[in-house]
């Protein structure tokens, strides 16, 4: 008997190899960096020039810091909704057109490296430091750089869109 699911999912990833292969490295490009600062950060800040600093800060927020508390029922339910939302951009990739498939696929991989770290550290380690003088910038890593490229993306996509 022919599993037309089966055929169906088999599909999917066929097309959608490609961009599973960048979702893939992002996610690993996140976990990479965060790993390094994670097993070779001695002390609190370094600085790299006058406008980075490397300083780990431990995220139990969402995007840089949002939301931060420390309540356990309030952080187990973020991350429950972060996890459906990953499920529904997820959903939504699937359906898209080329371009966008390439938007999501920046955004899921920074999504799914931002949500690994949250189930297995209860917070995301973030780490660079934009600052001007003493100016300084909510502290991120490279999963939120890739997120908020898609982001961006994705709103200038819409605004220039004619129908």
């Amino acid at each position: 008997m022919i599993n037309f699911k089966e055929i169906k999912s088999k599909i999917i990833i066929k097309n959608n190899i490609y961009y599973l292969c960048i979702i893939s490295i992002i996610f690993f490009l996140d976990r990479y960096t965060k790993l390094f600062i994670l097993n070779n950060f001695t002390e609190n800040t370094y600085y790299l020039n006058d406008y980075i600093n490397l300083d780990l800060v431990w995220n139990i927020g969402i995007g840089f810091g949002l939301f931060s508390t420390n309540s356990y029922l309030f952080y187990n339910l973020v991350t429950l909704l972060i996890g459906l939302v990953i499920i529904i951009i997820f959903y939504v990739f699937i359906n898209s057109n080329n371009f966008d498939k390439f938007v999501y696929s920046i955004i899921i991989g920074g999504a799914l490296g931002n949500f690994y770290d949250r189930i297995t550290y209860n917070a995301v380690p973030d780490f660079i430091d934009l600052h001007y003088n003493n100016f300084h910038w909510f502290v991120f890593n490279i999963a939120d750089i890739f997120i908020t490229l898609g982001i961006i993306t994705l709103l200038i996509g819409g605004l220039l869109k004619k129908d």
